[in-house]
């Protein structure tokens, strides 16, 4: 893993982003931008100035992201790559929620992988990305073990054939010591998650895998994976009303002028001058 004051940075940049791409900047200038305040004692603006160049050659970050895999994990990059994706419905804004909050949490003095791994999991889960691109670049982050990285693996395997809450039990020392009650011998496969997590897969079995990581959330205090803000319909609402309310105006006014006489329609001809036959009856000029 990286130093601690590069995931800072990192957190610190996508934060950035996120609060500036609304402001119809473009991608290219606010990279140009949020590099002069970063520190320059760490590796992140030379990163970006990669990733400059690869937006100006291909319009993609995924890439430069990719060609720096020393630098950013393989689960940062597919996140921004699901984002680039023109079929998908992941956005940058979700993406960079992602991507600051998972780097704030690798700052943490209670870094965990375990929390870690609930948390990139969720996050595919939740946004309904690809589990295939997603674990094989979850199973290559240098926070998991090898014996994570197998799991993961295993899981990608079997995800799909076997329940995630079940994966997650057999392979905690709360199934090793039920287990162990019938007299069985030491466990097949190295132990990856101890009693409470494994307390907590079991009584989510056969549900939504959602449910389980919002309880690990609530017992355990892993991080949680935030969730896209509601589009707000009162900024493109009140134009709406507005044209409606002058369509109304105007046929109210049609409809006084039709109760006191009739209804002037000269003043729609060209000069109000009653046209000859075969001239134009309205003045679309």
């Amino acid at each position: 893993m990286l130093p601690r004051e590069e995931y800072v940075e990192q957190a610190y940049f996508f934060n950035t982003l996120l609060s500036r791409i609304g402001q119809n900047i473009p991608l290219q200038e606010l990279l140009e931008q949020t590099r002069h305040e970063l520190l320059a004692s760490t590796k992140l603006p030379m990163a970006i100035d990669l990733m400059l160049a690869e937006l100006k050659h291909k319009g993609l970050m995924g890439t430069a992201m990719q060609m720096l895999s020393h630098y950013f994990v393989p689960y940062q990059t597919f996140l921004i790559q699901e984002a680039e994706l023109d079929t998908g419905k992941f956005d940058y804004r979700t993406a960079l929620k992602i991507l600051a909050a998972e780097a704030e949490y690798r700052t943490r003095e209670n870094f965990d992988p375990q929390g870690l791994l609930f948390f990139q999991f969720e996050a595919i889960s939740r946004n309904r990305l690809s589990y295939d691109r997603g674990l094989l670049a979850m199973s290559r982050d240098p926070a998991y073990s090898s014996a994570w990285s197998e799991w993961l693996l295993l899981v990608r395997r079997q995800l799909g054939l076997v329940e995630l809450a079940d994966l997650i039990y057999v392979r905690s020392e709360y199934y090793q010591q039920k287990q162990s009650r019938y007299g069985a011998s030491d466990p097949e496969a190295p132990v990856l998650f101890g009693l409470p997590e494994g307390r907590i897969a079991h009584a989510n079995r056969r549900k939504d895998p959602l449910f389980l990581f919002a309880a690990m959330q609530r017992h355990l205090g892993y991080p949680s994976v935030p969730r896209v803000d509601p589009v707000d319909p009162i900024p493109s609402l009140v134009p709406q009303l507005a044209r409606r309310i002058e369509r109304l105006e105007s046929r109210i006014k049609l409809l006084e002028e039709e109760q006191r006489g009739g209804i002037d329609i000269t003043k729609f001809y060209k000069s109000g001058k009653i046209p000859a036959a075969g001239d134009d009856l309205l003045d679309f000029g």
